[in-house]
């Protein structure tokens, strides 16, 4: 159960004084005011950033790579990270560029695990449906803009590995190419994803 999970759930239920001091300021001026006072202790400020965060992260997700199964896995990642490196944030500098280095750190990471189904799952399921849960997948992963971005080689060595969960192996029969050439197109691919996250930060 991670930590988060008590600051999300427990708390005071003192009015806490980030709540009128930043009501009329920008998300970025509100949440870097709501960490501060989390960090000296404010569980309700800690609570409620958390809970505004998590929305965030998600809505950042899905916009970039589609929806796909891990991306609730990978939201409750960023916000165990969040909690790791909360004393790390400096109140006197900008919250976003904080927040958002974790969270392009955390969704490369996401397509660098090795996500498998149960093997049951994919051991019945015929070629067929296999197939059909591929495009269907990729069709959710298409929505998502630097997902969409991707070559429809790199863009189908990702769905089959990091999100079906076959083996590179499985893969590769499937594409009909070497074990080898699916690797460097996986590699590539997260290559590339982590590029693109990179130069959002720099725009």
């Amino acid at each position: 159960m991670y930590a988060t999970e008590t600051a999300l759930t427990g708390g005071s239920t003192r009015v806490s004084s980030w709540m009128t001091e930043a009501t009329s300021d920008n998300d970025n001026a509100r949440w870097s005011v709501m960490m501060a006072a989390a960090q000296q202790g404010d569980e309700q400020a800690y609570r409620a950033l958390l809970g505004e965060l998590a929305e965030v992260i998600k809505r950042y997700m899905i916009s970039r790579f589609g929806y796909y199964d891990q991306v609730e896995d990978c939201v409750q990642e960023c916000l165990l990270a969040i909690h790791r490196a909360r004393r790390s944030y400096d109140p006197k500098r900008p919250f976003k560029p904080w927040l958002f280095a974790i969270v392009r750190h955390k969704a490369v990471d996401s397509f660098r695990g090795q996500r498998r189904h149960q093997a049951s799952s994919l051991d019945l399921a015929s070629e067929e449906e296999l197939a059909i849960s591929s495009q269907e997948m990729e069709d959710q992963l298409t929505q998502g803009q630097l997902i969409a971005a991707l070559s429809p080689d790199y863009r189908e060595a990702i769905t089959l590995t990091k999100i079906i969960g076959l083996s590179s192996a499985e893969a590769a029969a499937r594409l009909d190419i070497s074990e080898g050439t699916l690797k460097v197109r996986v590699h590539r691919a997260i290559g590339r994803l982590k590029s693109m996250l990179e130069a959002e930060h720099h725009e």
